[in-house]
């Protein structure tokens, strides 16, 4: 008997002492429940609203509901341990940022449909008394009120009045049924407990992936890491206002240390002389533009016509043999801009952007671009293709004139070139034309009236593709032939100057690809010769007008006899001196294409891990019969080069 009642007293020890364990884990959440519940409530809100209209398929962070309750419980968990009057001022200042954040995130998502990123951040800094004084009369409208920024004020208004509720004296017949309510939840705190360890156990569980991703996000030492990061599948996902204001302002940060260094360079840079050999230098860079789907390289569809017809007057010379150095926008024109050339020592940013040494040469420069602007809107992949382009006093140094808008399709940019630049060109000038091309989603980068593929035209070609993937190779075909019209429609421009144009995208594409099954670029693969080949082969050409061909038959003669050689996209600054007849000891012969001293076998390194030209290589069977006349046509190109030499 006696033995029987110590068990019981055990027993009722043990379910004491997990009962207290339980109330004890609910105690953050009771301890802090307006906090908690507000908190919670708006993060739930927030990342509803901005899903996108125009996108059917757009969700939610999938880890949205358990994530944001295993960051609510920790901020509780530190809050309770803290004196409830020290508390309650971390609380309000915690209120403040929430609020504050979240107000802001939805503002920009209704006026300028994006969050918090570090363009917007970066424009912040930027502005002053009277700019922000114009922001505010243009943009906040009594239609606010109406919009999900009222709702979020809504919620805001309902927590304060619940704050000072609670310091009302309500009357006793609502006081006691308070009283009432108040026993009967305390009776099932230990349910509540136990529910609390089971959320929080599940959603740390949930949870890990992203947190360890944050952190390896925020220990990145440069902003392009950090935008390759974020190309990544399982990159971190910063799914509250709060996290996006503070990856805004680290990445801004770490672009602030490079703006720093290229500074330094553009202060030390130095124009021995200029010949201005070339009068008019045009630069046209496309997007997202795979050799294998232009039909000057061998493509089973016409989608080059226009430069297949220049190219036939035999002033247009295509370039076999060209990769860009990375698949990525950003890497790609930081690369290009700079004088650094990928194997030399230092960083990109540690080199002069060859327009500053155009423009300090005596060169009018222009700089028209359907991406890169200094708007809010833009996300972190164009903040970090184009802060170096937009800081005002690096802008200024490489720019005399530039566009301020963006247009839905690049035939827009050469309206604004007639427009608004052209009347500025004097008798020397570098433009920079830079288009949106082929850049995803492909159905939006040509107006509806030039739909000239349908999924029907590929049903024999590509039989191994679906409706659906013909639709959107057409869609990708029918982006390249509106960019056929456009290149062509600039040249057009300069035909009757004397006048070189060069042409090259950032990088290339796939667009189901071989048996590849997918669009768009694989940016955390490993490098092998078939992501080689799609993603980094890019087209290249340069085109003289019969003026400039005339006039400087010696250049044009080297640019027939190098068309065949290997070339990264990374040395483009060295040629672009070479044309302008620019000196300094910024350029190198060795990496101008054009050059007798250029180095022909300079290892040519992708994403500065893979060397493209000691992949292996697929054996010729399986070429295109226009890409094996080519390659029969380079070897011969190349053995009769030898004999010259010798001879």
């Amino acid at each position: 008997m006696l033995t029987l009642q110590v068990n019981i007293v055990e027993r009722m020890k043990v379910i004491k002492q997990v009962v207290n364990l339980l109330n004890k884990a609910y105690q953050p959440i009771k301890g802090n429940a307006s906090f908690f519940f507000f908190l919670y409530l708006i993060g739930i809100v927030v990342s509803y609203e901005e899903l996108p209209t125009n996108n059917p398929d757009a969700t939610v962070y999938s880890n949205l509901w358990l994530e944001l309750f295993f960051d609510l419980y920790i901020i509780c968990l530190l809050l309770s341990l803290i004196p409830l009057k020290v508390r309650r001022w971390i609380r309000a200042l915690l209120y403040v940022i929430a609020y504050a954040t979240s107000i802001t995130d939805l503002f920009c998502w209704v006026k300028f449909q994006s969050t918090l990123n570090p363009s917007m951040l970066l424009l912040v800094g930027e502005t002053d008394g009277r700019e922000a004084g114009e922001f505010f009369s243009s943009y906040m409208t009594t239609d606010i009120l109406f919009s999900s920024v009222g709702l979020l004020l809504l919620i805001m208004l309902l927590q304060i009045l619940v704050v000072v509720g609670q310091k009302i004296k309500l009357p006793i017949a609502v006081s006691d049924k308070m009283d009432v309510m108040y026993r009967v939840f305390a009776r099932l705190q230990p349910v509540l407990g136990a529910l609390c360890i089971v959320l929080f156990c599940w959603s740390a569980y949930s949870s890990a992936h992203n947190k360890k991703e944050m952190a390896e996000m925020f220990s990145l030492d440069t902003i392009g890491s950090v935008e390759h990061e974020l190309t990544t599948s399982d990159c971190a996902q910063f799914y509250l206002p709060v996290y996006r204001l503070v990856f805004s302002i680290f990445s801004n940060e770490l672009a602030s240390q490079q703006i720093d260094r290229l500074i330094e360079a553009k202060d030390k840079m130095k124009v021995d002389s200029c010949s201005f050999k070339s009068p008019n230098i045009v630069l046209i860079i496309g997007e997202s533009y795979g050799k294998h789907h232009s039909q000057q390289y061998g493509y089973f569809m016409p989608t080059t016509p226009r430069q297949i017809k220049r190219e036939k007057s035999g002033l247009l010379v295509p370039f076999s043999d060209v990769v860009a150095p990375w698949n990525l926008t950003s890497f790609v024109f930081k690369n290009v801009f700079s004088l650094h050339v990928v194997g030399e020592k230092g960083e990109w940013c540690d080199y002069p952007l060859f327009p500053s040494l155009f423009r300090k040469a005596g060169y009018h420069v222009t700089f028209i671009t359907n991406q890169f602007l200094p708007k809010a809107k833009q996300a972190v992949y164009d903040f970090s293709g184009g802060f170096f382009l937009n800081h005002p006093e690096l802008s200024s140094a490489m720019f005399d004139s530039r566009n301020s808008q963006l247009y839905r399709f690049d035939r827009g940019l050469l309206d604004d070139y007639d427009k608004n630049q052209k009347q500025h060109n004097t008798k020397h000038n570098l433009i920079i034309f830079h288009l949106l091309g082929q850049h995803v989603t492909y159905k939006q980068r040509y107006p509806s009236d030039r739909h000239h593929f349908t999924a029907d035209d590929y049903a024999e070609k590509r039989a191994d593709l679906d409706g659906k993937q013909r639709s959107i190779l057409a869609d990708y075909d029918n982006a390249i032939l509106y960019n056929d019209s456009i290149v062509d429609a600039i040249i057009s421009r300069f035909e009757n100057q004397e006048a070189i144009i060069i042409y090259m995208p950032d990088h290339g594409e796939e667009c189901f690809e071989g048996n590849r099954g997918f669009i768009c670029r694989k940016h955390s693969a490993a490098i092998d010769y078939d992501l080689a080949r799609y993603e980094f082969e890019i087209p290249f050409w340069i085109f003289c007008t019969h003026k400039y061909a005339v006039k400087h038959p010696d250049i044009f003669q080297e640019i027939i006899a190098a068309k065949h050689r290997r070339y990264m996209t990374d040395a483009l600054p060295h040629l672009l001196l070479y044309l302008a007849g620019i000196h300094t000891k910024d350029y190198h012969p060795e990496y101008n294409i054009l050059s007798p001293q250029y180095n022909e076998m300079r290892p040519r390194i992708l994403k500065n891990t893979t060397d493209y030209d000691k992949l292996p290589r697929p054996s010729e069977k399986h070429l295109l019969p226009k890409q094996k006349s080519m390659s029969k046509e380079k070897i011969a190109c190349k053995v009769g080069s030898g004999r010259g030499e010798m001879n």
